[in-house]
């Protein structure tokens, strides 16, 4: 009886035996499969094309006419939108012209921004208002206001009361008693206000005193030119 229990206990261990080494030998196996498999590299997977995505249609501006109609808030309100388009700016008036001088440089134009003003002399792009001297010719001004360009005539830029003496006939001539005459000289002479650049002023309209005089530290000089002859007095140094 004692030999068959030592002969079973002796299979029953070399079952066990062999049981262990078939399961370390799989084990084995297995560990060799995992390497093979992650030494080998990746396969590339082919790019799949997706078809381009297709925008939703902008839904019309009458689609929601109902939805303004039916508006449960406010019973009164009306789906018409008005836009008010804002009033375009208005010109402002024109500046006064007084005349034109060129004394060799370039033509200058004697402009007031509006009647009774003090009168300047102004260059092609210099601004005078709101707007911007553009072009001066013998007979034309041209100004440039919110991008546009307004060109007249230099009769149609004087001052009222200039374009009202001129329209005016002329009175019948009277002889002046002298005293009269002396003290109209003396007004019309000597420099006047307008100044033309440089400290030089330009002279008096019926300006009688001869070239060359001196009169309150300036000395009048009159030039020809092809416009005719021009009058101004500069300053004595």
């Amino acid at each position: 009886m004692t030999r068959k229990l030592h002969l079973l206990n002796l299979a029953l261990a070399a079952l066990l035996a062999l049981t262990g080494w078939q399961i370390r030998h799989r084990w084995l196996e297995a560990r060799e499969r995992e390497k093979r498999v992650l030494r080998q590299p990746p396969e590339a997977a082919a790019p799949v094309a997706e078809p381009p995505l297709r925008l939703p249609e902008a839904a019309p501006a009458s689609a929601y006419l109902e939805v303004a109609q039916r508006f449960l808030f406010s019973r009164d309100r009306n789906p018409e939108v008005i836009i008010e388009l804002a009033a375009p700016k208005p010109m402002p008036p024109l500046p006064v012209a007084h005349g034109i001088l060129d004394l060799g440089s370039g033509p200058t134009a004697i402009l007031s921004e509006r009647p009774g003003q003090t009168q300047r002399a102004y260059r092609v792009g210099d601004r005078i208002g709101e707007f911007t001297l553009a072009d001066v010719t013998a007979s034309e001004l041209a100004f440039v206001w919110e991008g546009k360009e307004i060109r007249k005539k230099l009769e149609e830029l004087k001052p009222p009361e200039t374009a009202a003496a001129a329209e005016a006939p002329a009175p019948a001539a009277a002889k002046p008693k002298t005293a009269v005459v002396a003290a109209t000289t003396a007004i019309a002479s000597g420099p006047s206000d307008i100044d033309m650049g440089g400290g030089i002023r330009a002279c008096r309209q019926g300006d009688t005193a001869p070239p060359g005089t001196v009169m309150n530290g300036y000395k009048k000089v009159v030039s020809q030119t092809p416009f005719g002859q021009v009058c101004r007095w500069e300053p004595v140094k």
